[in-house]
């Protein structure tokens, strides 16, 4: 007797008609049954979203279409249901978990309105059932003291809480399906087990089918039953969980089973001269307070932490979000006001003025997290890249610069001949090397690097930590690589340092805190990345 739930056979789905079509999902096809995970597995542009958003017919029609396909409930057909029979399911019977729960989250709205709305459509509940429901949804996905947290807009949660919140609504009624989109991508290591822990904990409790959006394979192996693994819109292999990861046929997944960063970082003389040092930096943010807005405390972002890089070495600087690392980097750099000693190359910086300063800037470069965000989209690549060389007056004419900028882009992969071309017309493994290459172009002796690998699939980012290795492995750059990623970390750094609300628990040889960790909260660290033995409780 089949025991299935949802039934996907030969879904297609494409984006506008004529010439312009683009087809997005062909021919994918797929089972869930109750009560088990299966995941969607891909690279971006892969079709997972995409075919998770045409389960609850989320797609925006007529601009999206579907040139064929079933997709079957429990008997009934979703695809071209009328728009009352899709009311009825979205969010009663299927619910969905979105990857970003700042921008699923109404900011005007409190946790409450928008957890009780829920509540208010599908089952009619109003006052002080619709309260107390809620009250029990949050403790339910281990929202702390939630009668204080009622009343609280979005963006006065952690990203954790806000994901917590997204899980309670999609919970409110209890529903057969619950899709989770990429529902841990933008969380720290240690959250993002927590998260896990507790969809599994609520599927086993409810008996609900879970479809796993990721391209996460680490996330896959504990979490799902079956996986369907996609390309350019197909189905390319699925199967078993443990069947796909022991014997992967289809040469795609074998690629992204291959595709986790590793290697070892560079080799590096130990007694390499100091690129960059701090001590007992501080910065602290005035908490003001009162009619008068006096000073009534302050945020410890950095507490007092001291440093220092080697020529050709990486520090890696690990932690939660909120614990300091970024905000140490932009202190190192003279972005941010700090206080303490800051030396780069033997000199002091700490009291120079920004004119003083400016000189140094070409030798000290950052690498940001979200490539798109940081190229500016009016600029053409040539432009972006040469600004710093036009500001640190380096190369005696328009077609110098123009040769420097090109041997910047050959040595991060791209093809020179594309100096005229926007950011948005490449990928975001090529955005970042673009990122990249503008860092380079000016020679620089440290390159702080916050994040920049955590947006990119994992795939790209096995690629661009190969590039930064050899890279530095060429012109012996110091890194600051920042990262909540600890494989990503492991491969590059040879010292690591963990923070924690703004100072330093853990610091060491990067083998060492990798293999024998201290540290409590640095053995959590541990076990969320490597081990994810939260997961299974």
């Amino acid at each position: 007797m089949t025991d299935i739930l949802l039934s996907v056979d030969n879904l297609a789905v494409s984006f506008g008609h004529g010439p312009d079509r683009v087809d997005a999902v062909k021919g994918v096809s797929f089972t869930l049954d109750r009560g088990h995970t299966l995941a969607l597995v891909g690279e971006s542009g892969s079709g997972k979203s995409v075919t998770a958003l045409s389960i609850l017919q989320l797609l925006p029609y007529p601009h999206a279409h579907h040139p064929s396909g079933h997709i079957v409930l429990d008997g009934q057909e979703l695809l071209g249901a009328p728009e009352p029979a899709l009311r009825a399911v979205r969010g009663n019977r299927i619910a969905m978990v979105f990857q970003e729960p700042m921008t699923s989250l109404n900011p005007l709205h409190s946790i409450a309105t928008q957890v009780g709305e829920v509540l208010e459509i599908h089952k009619g509940l109003r006052g002080a059932a619709k309260r107390d429901r809620v009250l029990e949804l949050l403790r339910l996905v281990g929202i702390p003291q939630p009668e204080k947290r009622l009343d609280a807009l979005p963006h006065e949660l952690s990203g954790g809480q806000r994901q917590r919140v997204m899980i309670a609504m999609a919970l409110a009624n209890e529903p057969d399906i619950l899709i989770a989109d990429e529902p841990t991508t933008a969380l720290d290591v240690t959250i993002q087990a927590q998260i896990l822990k507790l969809l599994k904990d609520l599927q086993r409790r409810l008996g609900m089918a879970l479809l796993f959006i990721t391209h996460d394979l680490g996330i896959v192996r504990k979490m799902a039953d079956h996986v369907c693994v996609m390309h350019q819109g197909r189905v390319v292999e699925a199967g078993l969980t443990e069947d796909i990861f022991v014997r992967p046929a289809h040469p795609y997944t074998q690629k992204l089973l291959a595709a986790e960063p590793k290697g070892k970082p560079v080799n590096a003389a130990a007694d390499a001269p100091i690129v960059m040092e701090c001590t007992d930096l501080k910065v602290w943010f005035a908490i003001k307070s009162g009619l008068w807005r006096r000073t009534s405390g302050h945020i410890k972002a950095v507490d007092g932490i001291s440093a220092a890089i080697r020529r050709g070495h990486t520090l890696g600087v690990v932690g939660e979000s909120g614990s300091g690392k970024t905000t140490l980097g932009l202190a190192l750099l003279r972005l941010l006001e700090s206080h303490g000693e800051i030396n780069f190359a033997g000199q002091p910086i700490q009291s120079l003025s920004p004119a003083e300063l400016r000189p140094h800037r070409r030798h000290m470069q950052m690498v940001f997290q979200d490539p798109y965000g940081s190229l500016s989209p009016r600029l053409s690549v040539g432009q972006i890249i040469g600004e710093g060389l036009e500001v640190h007056k380096i190369g005696a004419s328009a077609n110098e610069r123009r040769a420097l900028i090109a041997d910047s882009l050959r040595e991060v992969g791209l093809d020179p001949d594309t100096q005229e071309r926007y950011p948005h017309e490449f990928s975001g493994g090529q955005r970042q090397r673009i990122a990249i290459a503008r860092a380079l172009v000016l020679k620089p002796q440290l390159i702080v690097l916050d994040e920049p690998t955590s947006a990119l699939d994992v795939s790209v980012q096995a690629q661009i930590v190969d590039l930064l290795r050899d890279i530095q492995s060429r012109h012996r750059i110091a890194y600051l690589f920042i990262s909540h990623d600890l494989r990503v970390v492991r491969a590059l750094a040879d010292e690591v340092m963990v923070m924690k609300d703004g100072r330093v628990v853990e610091h060491g040889a990067a083998e060492t805190i990798f293999t024998n960790p201290q540290q409590s909260y640095t053995k959590a660290l541990m076990a969320a990345a490597f081990r994810m033995e939260a997961i299974e409780g």
